[in-house]
């Protein structure tokens, strides 16, 4: 099962400030671990809200707002995306996860939807489009 891990925003993250050489090592060697366990399909940092935009959609209309946005609590400063046997095993690796001495924060774990939770509209018509659409983006990765 996949799962999307949602690293939450502090103010540190928010201003830009860069985590401490000891975390940015700490987290580099996490990494290394869920590499090596075959379970990281992705991570990334993300930049303040400062520097993004976020898109309304309403009907046919599209308003952009530049950041940053008010609520830190509820930005995302970075995410994994892992794969692993059941909600218990993301659980385990992300109490694994280094942070801070004394800091505090949170990190949200949410299942990934798979083609199987769409059935019966996910037709196998659909499955191979959606296959071919996967197979693409890692030949454009690589």
């Amino acid at each position: 099962m996949r799962f999307m891990v949602m690293v939450k925003a502090d103010t540190q993250s928010e201003a830009g400030l860069p985590p401490s050489a000891e975390l940015v090592t700490a987290m580099a060697k996490f990494n290394e671990e869920l590499v090596n366990a075959g379970v990281l399909l992705a991570a990334e940092g993300l930049k303040p809200s400062s520097t993004g935009v976020r898109v309304r959609l309403a009907g046919e209309s599209r308003t952009v707002v530049d950041g940053p946005f008010a609520e830190t609590k509820e930005l995302l400063a970075g995410f994994w995306l892992i794969d692993v046997k059941s909600m218990d095993d993301a659980i385990a690796w992300i109490k694994r996860v280094p942070c801070e001495p004394g800091g505090e924060g949170d990190v949200e774990i949410r299942p990934v939807f798979e083609a199987a939770d769409f059935a019966p509209e996910m037709t196998e018509e659909r499955r191979a489009a959606e296959r071919l659409l996967r197979d693409r983006v890692a030949a454009q990765q690589r």
